[in-house]
């Protein structure tokens, strides 16, 4: 069935990855509208710098992986993305009160230690497996940068509040997984097909979060 639809969808496989890729850029500003939050608050206290430091590190990683697929529309989003999400890591440093910077360059050097490995696990590994097996690293990567927002659930449903969680980045990340995830299905990739369907289904179930939650804390409403 699949290899049916993917040959249906075939005539369309251009278009579908432009659009992909132009999405996925649009997608990267909505971390703006996170930047803008600590602009208005005065300091990134409250927020996590994973999903930029990881943007950086993923990006590279699916650029990796884009390169051994010899994939144009993938080369091209990961590109910019990587350029995007480094503009906003930086962003956040300077908002980082100097107490919190040390765990800032922390994760900045882990990211990049894993990085580093996994780049030249690309570069070591057979010919003939390393697109298969690079591009199951990134997917189980990707879905753990993508779940970290439910790592709060318990704070979340303490405070019965999604205030913290990035709605704006959360609702894009959906729409930029299913159209990659239809682009996977024009290319017949089980990898791009399953970590973008997985992708999909975790934000969505973030984003039932905020259909059950209001966005601002509860307790702060009473008084």
């Amino acid at each position: 069935m699949l290899d049916a639809l993917s040959e249906v969808l075939q005539p369309y496989k251009e278009l579908v990855g432009n659009a992909a890729a132009i999405v996925t850029v649009l997608q990267m500003f909505s971390g703006c509208f996170v930047c803008n939050d600590i602009r208005r608050k005065g300091s990134s206290s409250g927020f996590s710098p994973m999903p930029f430091i990881g943007g950086c590190a993923l990006t590279v990683l699916f650029l990796q992986h884009a390169l051994l697929m010899g994939d144009p529309a993938m080369i091209k989003a990961n590109v910019v993305g990587f350029g995007i999400s480094a503009v906003y890591a930086t962003f956040f440093l300077l908002y980082t009160p100097r107490n919190g910077r040390a765990d800032f360059w922390k994760q900045v050097a882990m990211s990049t230690a894993l990085t580093a490995a996994l780049l030249a696990y690309a570069q070591m590994e057979n010919p003939a497996v390393v697109e298969d097996r690079f591009g199951l690293i990134v997917t189980i990567l990707m879905l753990m940068l993508i779940a970290q927002p439910l790592f709060g659930l318990p704070e979340i449903m303490r405070k019965k509040s999604t205030e913290g969680l990035p709605f704006a980045m959360i609702l894009s990340g959906t729409i930029v997984g299913f159209m990659w995830l239809l682009y996977g299905v024009i290319l017949n990739n089980m990898f791009v097909i399953l970590q973008n369907l997985a992708g999909v289904t975790l934000s969505a179930i973030q984003l039932a979060l905020f259909a059950i939650y209001p966005s601002k804390d509860s307790k702060k409403k009473k008084n």
